[in-house]
């Protein structure tokens, strides 16, 4: 079965566009404050229109987040949407028209047609790539529509975290060669309740798509064509495209001298994209990467956390919450499928975190937590220190007038 009729049967993700009345699916990449703060410093000036391309946009997840948030931020916009799905497609303008948002364009076109659309200030592609046939050939179409100042957003697999899932995508492939789609999701349903559970594939903690929806389980277990990227792959693809990455998120989670024992350091002589790959290797753990690249000579600004007019945002938690959190223990702990993180932040910065609103900048804050120039900075340093790594802190004025 061809990757068209397999989303046409089963689209993907799930999605029921009435659900767009009570909720908005939030992710990474693609949310435009996380893309401020990777791609432009968080000192984009949101007063220029943006214009996106969503390539193999799906039923439409980083879509609606992109076209929602702008709207309700009052900034100009234009989104275009490619996926050859015209079912998923279907799905994607359904949530839209549920919205009424405007100003998005929809094509039943190939990510590979991209550069047909014009040049884009950012390009999302979720978990697509590793779907193409000749994955080099997407690559290379997203770096051609890329604007020489924009930026990449994608999530590709990763091999390590989705252990076993390869096995069993070989073995339900040959067992249902030549079968209708629903009677592959009926075998390997069926086939996978045999699978011992001793099989790398139900040891493996991280993988849930399969418990989810019928499109989740075909789409990690039947899918035809499939491959994973390891870090230093990734880059070796995206750097044949002409592109380079400049953040896996979160950074944390690839940071290789946190996971080597008392007293190892990381060799001088190992570059980040290596310390990364090897991190990667010691976790285990990393399903996918989720990654923002830009153009092989664009120069990304570094966010300046002296700068009193930087805005910064939390992600998880609300600012009230957050400060609550801390201002009773000096830490919170951020809870994974197979591991768990403490941030240590100083119960002195309770007050400046419980005014973090995304729209008030540094100086506002320190004004309203009484604090010195001195005071403020050192306490908001360890702040940064400590959420940054995590991606719960971001910095962009996308909300500011």
């Amino acid at each position: 079965m061809s990757i068209q009729e397999q989303y046409d049967t089963y689209p993907y993700p799930a999605r029921n566009p009435k659900d767009e009345r009570k909720r908005l699916v939030r992710g990474s990449p693609s949310h435009p404050v996380e893309m401020d703060t990777y791609l432009w410093g968080g000192k984009r000036n949101w007063r220029e229109p943006i214009r996106i391309l969503v390539a193999g946009g799906g039923t439409g997840d980083a879509l609606v987040q992109l076209a929602q948030v702008l709207t309700t931020a009052k900034r100009a916009y234009e989104i275009t949407y490619l996926d050859l799905s015209t079912t998923a497609r279907e799905i994607a303008e359904a949530r839209i028209a549920e919205r009424k948002l405007q100003n998005v364009t929809f094509h039943t076109a190939s990510l590979l047609d991209a550069p047909d659309y014009g040049t884009f200030d950012y390009i999302d592609c979720c978990g697509v790539l590793h779907h193409l046939p000749e994955p080099d050939l997407g690559f290379q179409a997203l770096s051609k529509a890329l604007a020489p100042e924009g930026g990449l957003g994608m999530m590709v697999y990763a091999p390590y975290g989705r252990s076993g899932v390869y096995a069993l995508q070989d073995a339900f492939g040959a067992l249902t060669r030549g079968m209708t789609a629903k009677d592959r999701l009926r075998l390997g349903k069926s086939g996978l309740r045999n699978v011992p559970d001793a099989h790398p594939f139900k040891r493996n903690q991280v993988l849930v798509d399969h418990k989810q929806s019928d499109a989740g389980f075909y789409d990690l277990l039947l899918h035809s064509q499939d491959r994973p990227y390891s870090v230093g792959q990734l880059n070796e693809a995206l750097k044949g495209a002409g592109m380079r990455p400049v953040s896996f998120l979160p950074a944390a989670q690839y940071d290789l001298q946190s996971l080597l024992p008392d007293g190892a350091e990381v060799p001088e002589d190992m570059d980040w994209i290596e310390a990364m790959d090897v991190a990667e290797k010691l976790r285990g753990t990393i399903k996918t990467h989720i990654v923002y690249a830009v153009p092989e000579g664009r120069e990304v600004p570094e966010v300046d956390v002296t700068d009193p007019w930087a805005v910064p945002h939390l992600k998880s938690l609300a600012g009230p919450q957050l400060a609550s959190l801390v201002a009773k223990k000096g830490r919170i702990v951020l809870d994974f499928q197979t591991e768990s993180a403490t941030l240590k932040i100083p119960k002195e910065a309770a007050p400046i975190l419980t005014a973090i609103d995304g729209q008030t900048p540094l100086k506002m804050l320190r004004e309203k937590s009484g604090l010195d120039e001195f005071a403020f900075a050192s306490l908001w340093r360890q702040v940064h220190d400590a959420l940054v790594p995590w991606n719960e802190l971001n910095y962009s004025k996308l909300y500011r007038p």
